[in-house]
């Protein structure tokens, strides 16, 4: 199967430009990169690694709860991310991320968005490892071909 069967890479680009709020979520460690530029006298632009929400109705429910006092969210962008979280930097969809924060004009969202690459590349490796190990899985099929 093509890994790129409905992976539309302008359609999430588009999406990271316009949406309010932007979740991209990470099924195999289960955590969401959280960004929302928008800012008032109370909230900076906010980035954070979360776990990951059942739905998007919830992220909006947890977003409004967090950050009272900021407009109802009107676009969310909900962004699956099966792939590396390098391949975010390299198909330029960071960069996106950075540019809409960079736009909201706050030093401290810029540095919080290096601070979660870095943990989310982290999360990532220690999922790569437990998954090497065993941790936290369960094998489905024997080597031997017995069910388990």
């Amino acid at each position: 199967m093509n890994s790129d069967f409905l992976f539309d890479i302008d359609g999430m680009l588009n999406s990271i430009e316009s949406a309010d709020v932007i979740s991209v979520f990470f099924p195999s460690f289960r955590k969401a990169l959280v960004v929302d530029p928008r800012s008032n006298d109370r909230h900076a632009p906010m980035v954070q690694i979360a776990p990951m929400a059942a739905s998007p109705r919830e992220r909006l429910r947890l977003i409004r709860r967090q950050r009272p006092g900021l407009p109802r969210v009107r676009n969310l962008a909900v962004i699956p991310w099966t792939r590396y979280v390098d391949s975010l930097v390299r198909l330029g969809l960071w960069d996106r991320l950075i540019e809409r924060l960079e736009r909201a004009g706050d030093n401290e969202a810029l540095d919080e968005c290096e601070r979660a690459l870095i943990e989310l590349r982290e999360m990532e490796r220690d999922e790569h490892v437990n998954a090497i190990l065993g941790k936290n899985y369960h094998t489905i099929w024997s080597a031997d071909g017995n069910q388990s």
